[in-house]
């Protein structure tokens, strides 16, 4: 899957030149804000561009709880550092932030309130020296010869153009590379996608009460209460926990069907009329999941509905070809690489269709690299992918795409492109020993420290 035979693609509309800059991120989710940071910290110029009114995408519109920084199981290893460490210090310093175990036993969780990050990510980002613009959609970019020169933008005020010498797709749904004709895997074509989730917070919450059951026990009363035909529940073991406010917990319950076939092609949520209808799905389901939650589950008798994400939760779209490919071998086995530029000991979730999820363990205490090659799109010159788009398969993208590690591929492609532009080199000229220098002389981890307490 992917672009054109041909992958020159100007741009052929007469809009405003907005910005030149040195490094162009499109999409300030974990990665993309984290990306601006630390470019802009190297002394270039940048430009974080985002369609949300607030920078974080996932981490602010979806979720509450940073996965990834510890691996799991009996040995418990701190494996990402450096600018997400200060992700969290600067959350703390707005109020309390909790470390909780996972439901599932996929490591220590760090659990935030969303409005928080939008404040820290914005200070980390603005006092960093990048520029931000909201409100901004990516429409076009021009290419040639796999050189990226600009992207076109659709703004309030019109269409606006941005120059750059190189480029982060940091977007999630790889937009940047499908607009620019490059290669990737569409989510559900050659393997299965993931569902989509809307998650929802629930407030006054006996939280004495909600502890005298189980997770078993929830699941069996979710599991009882479909089978009555009186709540429609796709998902039978859907998780709540608690935040950092009183009487409020948050949950990752609710299932929509991420993709269908159309014709022999794949429909998925980056079709806007896909996308839509799982809005729409997603909130319905809401509110079956908060009946079932008030009429059955010790603990929510007198709570009610809090808030709804501001958008559906999206795992994965479009999987960009790197240099290289992140494999389910490889993070089952542990593998290490010498260009690793990040690392991870999340295990495989994923959350295929039907009332179950399924969980894939690495070696107890143990970590897959993740390389720098799987960074860099392999059909341009000049652009770098990060987060939930980088170069991986199906199952290897289960583990990956947790947010502390969509932080460190974020602090990586940054400082590779900051690099990069400092020594008027191209990215694959980049010596990936110099890129994990100055990883680990701003924080990174790049080997497994001794065990900690998490």
């Amino acid at each position: 899957m992917g672009g054109p035979d041909d992958t020159s693609a100007p741009m052929m509309v007469d809009a405003p030149l907005l910005a030149t800059v040195d490094v162009v991120i499109v999409g300030s989710g974990s990665a993309g804000a984290t990306a601006a940071i630390a470019a802009a910290r190297i002394g270039v110029s940048v430009l974080l561009i985002e369609k949300l009114p607030f920078l974080g995408g996932t981490s602010t519109a979806v979720l509450d709880t940073f996965y990834g920084f510890y691996t799991p199981g009996a040995r418990s290893h701190k494996v990402v550092g450096g600018i997400p460490d200060e992700v969290v210090g600067g959350l703390e310093s707005l109020g309390p932030v909790v470390r909780r175990p996972n439901t599932f036993g996929a490591g220590t969780g760090v659990t935030y309130h969303p409005d928080h990050l939008k404040v820290v990510w914005e200070r980390l980002v603005t006092h960093s020296g990048a520029g931000v613009l909201l409100h901004a959609f990516l429409q076009a970019a021009t290419v040639r010869d796999g050189r990226v020169s600009e992207v076109l933008l659709a703004t309030k005020a019109g269409l606006a153009r941005v120059r750059g010498r190189v480029f982060i797709d940091a977007s999630g749904d790889a937009d940047l590379c499908f607009h620019a004709g490059f290669g990737f895997e569409l989510a559900g074509e050659d393997e299965p996608a993931q569902t989509l989730t809307t998650t929802f917070r629930m407030a006054n919450v006996d939280m004495d009460l909600r502890r005298t059951i189980t997770r078993s026990t929830l699941e069996r009363k979710m599991a009882e209460a479909a089978a009555s035909g009186r709540y429609d529940l796709p998902r039978r073991e859907g998780s709540d926990h608690v935040t950092p406010v009183d009487h409020m917990t948050a949950t990752v319950m609710t299932r929509i069907e991420s993709y269908r076939r159309e014709g022999g092609a794949v429909i998925n949520a980056t079709d806007p009329g896909f996308l839509t209808e799982a809005e729409i799905a997603g909130r319905r389901q809401v509110l079956e999941y908060v009946r079932f939650l008030v009429d059955q589950v010790p603990g929510y008798a007198d709570a009610s509905l809090a808030g709804i994400a501001t958008q559906v939760g999206v795992r994965e779209t479009r999987r960009v070809y790197g240099d290289a490919r992140l494999t389910r071998d490889d993070v089952l086995s542990a593998r290490r690489f010498d260009d690793e530029v990040a690392l991870c000991g999340a295990p495989i979730e994923d959350h295929h269709a039907g009332a179950d999820t399924s969980w894939r363990y690495l070696p107890d205490g143990e970590v897959v690299g993740i390389p720098y090659r799987t960074l860099l799109v392999r059909d341009a010159s000049n652009v770098l992918v990060a987060g939930r788009c980088f170069s991986a398969t199906h199952d290897a993208h289960a583990s990956v795409r947790s947010m502390a590690q969509c932080m460190a591929m974020g602090q990586a492609a940054g400082t590779a492109a900051g690099l990069a532009v400092t020594a008027g080199v191209d990215l694959r000229d980049l010596p990936a020993e110099r890129l994990r220098e100055r990883l680990r002389r701003d924080g990174a981890l790049l080997e497994i420290p001794t065990a900690t307490a998490a």
